[in-house]
């Protein structure tokens, strides 16, 4: 009777075999067609509202459905894989709505969809996946709808160990195919190298690759404990030393205030990240609450718990001052989202922590309640329900409207590529606004932000430079020609311009030379920055100014030289190295200055 019931489990765990390795087969093949459709814009290239869900669909399900076999019923498996590709079409819908409107050319056939636009719903809707995925396995399990913390933790690691070397099983296999391909090509036999660049072969060969490992290590339970064991035992070590550091921040806090914590501009991003190393520490020391542990290792366990508080108190009033002042942006709300979870930490483990408890058995329960809260602020994050971008687009256009943000310095171009498609509806009916005050300059701003398409740069509200103001002319007798001052400045010039003719704050010297004895001024601009070589200007006949050459940047870099060119201790002479002319272009060269001349320089003076 034992025999056949082992002999039953091998077929059975035969059987699952095929089938994982069979999902992997068809995983690849979803995927090499989606990516040759992308790059030969053949359909659904062309459907974003098509295209985006089968791709997150073939990245995340499959891993789902293969950790599933062999644990769950067939029944269960089809019904969780049903809701989970109706979580998936949600959010990828979500997320092609949200760009519409924001990408030229956005919906035609061609490429797109494997660019990091689509990075984040894909990343984020993993991490959701992953968290409901353990959640229903393990309630599946226990055939309970909130299983046992015991069970949630054995999935959760055992999933994450899994996925980690199902990773560096991917690696080592290409690092061993990089090998074989390099020993037949000393050879002269290149089909394997070619193969591998192939992606009719990448594709399939990491799919198939991945599904045997997620195989391989599912039915290998006690290495992977083992694994798990001594990586959490490691972490736990770290934890004395970051509630040291942790409880030294937050004593040195009163001595020397919050203002250098807001000086830093990303204070709050800072504190979060010190709850999350704290959370994830406390959890290794804690594993799933039955582990030994050193006393040293449980008492900071106590005090970390403690630290998480206040750290989040002071990034929800860093937050706050922000908001304030500027206002909610996207970056804001996802920071807010992030407080969120935080509190759920900061105010369950504090209670755990306070509890007369030879341990902290309470943050068990604390973990479970924060997985539920981090899948709820996923999902509204992820749809209409709070999406960051929306939010962010209603208060900053509240504020315009309410005059708490001038227009004069209301941030358009945000709302033109931040705000996605929330923000290309506000843009068009503040391009129509016809009452309030400023309506006529928020008409304009509002309708040349529409029609801009340069993601990266300034800014539409970058403050013109004087050129007049920021260049110093030497003897301070001389005045530099009106079409000089008047030049617009800008990147299409083609060569380096000097930061000071094209950025606010910044300012340089110039002289006034007949560099090529033609009769006409030449401008050489110098002091323009540490990095920077002096530029030389000349005047075209069109009347437009451009580089025509640049001293050398060691030279125009060493201050005794420089003094002496501004007070006029300087001659115009025949170089001693004659130029090459190739092609009828003139090479000229540089002659060789380093530091050992500036220093001989300036012992002369």
């Amino acid at each position: 009777m034992k025999q056949d019931e082992t002999t039953l489990d091998a077929e059975v765990s035969r059987r699952v075999m095929v089938l994982r390795l069979a999902t992997g087969l068809a995983q690849g093949a979803l995927l090499y067609w989606l990516y040759q459709a992308d790059q030969g814009a053949w359909w659904p290239a062309g459907m974003p509202y098509v295209m985006t869900p089968l791709v997150m669909a073939g990245l995340l399900l499959p891993a789902m459905l293969i950790s599933a076999m062999g644990h769950m019923a067939p029944k269960k498996v089809a019904l969780w894989m049903l809701a989970a590709a109706v979580l998936v079409l949600v959010m990828a819908l979500h997320a092609v709505s949200r760009d519409a409107g924001l990408w030229p050319g956005a919906g035609q056939l061609g490429r797109g969809v494997f660019t990091p636009r689509s990075g984040p719903v894909v990343v984020f809707g993993g991490v959701f996946m992953y968290i409901a995925h353990v959640l229903v396995m393990a309630g599946a399990s226990d055939k309970r709808l909130v299983a046992s913390y015991d069970t949630y933790f054995e999935l959760a690691w055992k999933l994450t160990v899994q996925l980690m070397f199902s990773v560096f099983f991917v690696g080592a296999l290409w690092l061993v195919l990089l090998m074989g391909s390099g020993l037949f090509s000393m050879v002269k036999l290149n089909f394997l190298k070619h193969m591998m660049e192939q992606s009719w072969f990448v594709v399939p060969v990491v799919c198939f690759a991945w599904s045997c490992a997620m195989h391989i290590t599912d039915v290998r339970p006690a290495i992977v404990r083992g694994i798990r064991s001594l990586l959490l035992v490691l972490l736990s070590w770290i934890l004395p030393v970051a509630a040291v550091l942790v409880s030294g921040f937050l004593c040195a806090l009163p001595f020397t205030g919050l203002d250098v914590l807001w000086a830093t501009r990303h204070a709050t991003s800072l504190l979060l990240a010190a709850d999350a190393v704290l959370i994830v520490l406390i959890n290794a020391a804690f594993q799933n609450g039955h582990a030994k542990a050193a006393l040293v290792v449980r008492v900071s366990a106590r005090v970390a718990a403690l630290l998480i508080l206040p750290l989040t108190a002071i990034a929800i009033y860093a937050l706050g001052l922000r908001v304030y002042d500027y206002g909610w942006t996207v970056d804001r709300v996802t920071a807010a989202a992030c407080l969120v979870l935080a509190g759920c930490y900061a105010l369950g483990y504090a209670w755990a922590a306070h509890r007369y408890e030879t341990w902290l058995s309470s943050i068990a329960h604390v973990n479970v309640a924060a997985a539920f809260v981090l899948l709820a602020v996923l999902l509204a994050l992820f749809t209409p329900i709070a999406d960051p971008a929306r939010l962010s687009v209603n208060n900053q256009v509240a504020r315009l409207e309410k005059g708490r943000t001038q227009a004069a310095k209301f941030d358009f171009h945000y709302l033109r590529f931040e705000g996605q498609r929330y923000g290309q509806v506000a843009l068009a009916r503040l391009s129509q606004q016809a009452s309030g005050p400023d309506a006529a300059l928020i008409r304009e701003l509002a309708a040349k932000a529409l029609k801009d398409t340069a993601r990266w740069h300034d800014g539409p509200r970058a403050a013109e430079v004087s050129v007049a103001d920021s260049v110093k002319v030497w003897p301070a007798t001389a005045k530099l020609p009106a079409s000089f001052v008047a030049q617009k400045w800008g990147a299409e010039e083609g060569r380096a311009i000097p930061s000071c003719l094209t950025s606010p704050g910044s300012d340089c010297d110039a002289m006034m030379m007949d560099i090529d004895g033609d009769g006409r001024q030449e401008i050489l601009l110098f002091n323009v920055d540490s990095y920077s070589a002096a530029a030389l200007f000349r005047e075209r006949a069109d009347g437009k100014w451009v580089v025509a050459g640049h001293l050398d940047t060691s030279a125009s870099g060493c201050t005794p030289l420089i003094e002496k060119l501004k007070a006029g201790d300087y001659a115009l002479v025949t170089p001693r190295m004659k130029a090459l002319q190739v092609g009828g272009q003139i090479l000229q060269f540089q002659s060789e200055f380093n530091s050992d001349d500036c220093k001989i320089v300036n012992a002369t003076r």
